[in-house]
């Protein structure tokens, strides 16, 4: 079911009270979009896929994953060899990328009010905790990163075992439509962000437990009623 976008929670719906909140990095904590953009024709020039044009990379955010490497002409096998390259233009220029505003708030926020936080990423764990700085980063519990483009449902399951929270307690924090899935297939609660990669229109569409249009209304919904 679709949130409200006031405040983020689904309309009508009395939701548990999470414990536990995996995140996304990439269009979730960090604006990396217009760096993915940048970057983009020079990967597609060095592993063989059609280079998208400008106006094509925007229309590409109200595609999920699958079809975006499909449109571009993409070989599963060589995924990995994208991803990891892909990390390593992220660890390059780290320097030039940042939270979004309210993010470091959000973070804080969490922690106090009890909730716990754990980090789900494709990208590198020095990459995440250099652009969120020592004092955000240090409030996250738990980092596993360097995910497979399509291999996060498995460490959300390895994340929630080692936390010993039941996954009625746990939500997961994205901006994909693969997020979406993932944390479908880990049998956990989703919550879909509209500042990211992916259009609203097509987050909205996949039905997640709560769709979120700004870092505040995270907070706002994930603390209501907690002491």
């Amino acid at each position: 079911m679709v949130a409200d976008r006031a405040g983020g929670r689904a309309a009508g719906q009395s939701d548990p009270r999470y414990r536990l909140v995996i995140l996304d990095f990439d269009g979730t904590l960090a604006d990396t979009f217009p760096w993915f953009a940048r970057v983009l024709p020079g990967v597609a020039d060095r592993y063989g896929f059609r280079r998208p044009s400008p106006d094509e990379v925007e229309g590409l955010r109200a595609l999920d994953a699958r079809a975006v490497l499909r449109r571009l002409g993409v070989p599963g096998w060589k995924l990995p060899l994208i991803a990891r390259h892909m990390r390593g233009l992220a660890a390059r220029d780290a320097g030039d990328l940042a939270p979004f505003p309210g993010i470091p708030a959000l973070l804080a926020r969490l922690r106090a009010g009890g909730v716990g936080l754990a980090l789900v990423s494709s990208n590198r764990e020095d990459v995440v905790r250099r652009v969120l700085g020592p004092e955000s980063a240090g409030l996250i519990d738990r980092y596993a990163c360097g995910a497979a483009v399509f291999g996060k449902a498995r460490r959300f399951r390895a994340v929630v075992r080692a936390s010993g929270i039941p996954p009625v307690s746990v939500l997961c924090l994205g901006d994909e439509l693969r997020d979406h899935d993932a944390a479908t297939r880990a049998g956990l609660a989703f919550g879909a962000v509209t500042w990211g990669y992916t259009r609203e229109a097509a987050l909205a569409a996949a039905g997640p437990a709560h769709l979120f249009a700004t870092p505040e209304a995270v907070a706002a919904t994930l603390l209501a009623g907690a002491a």
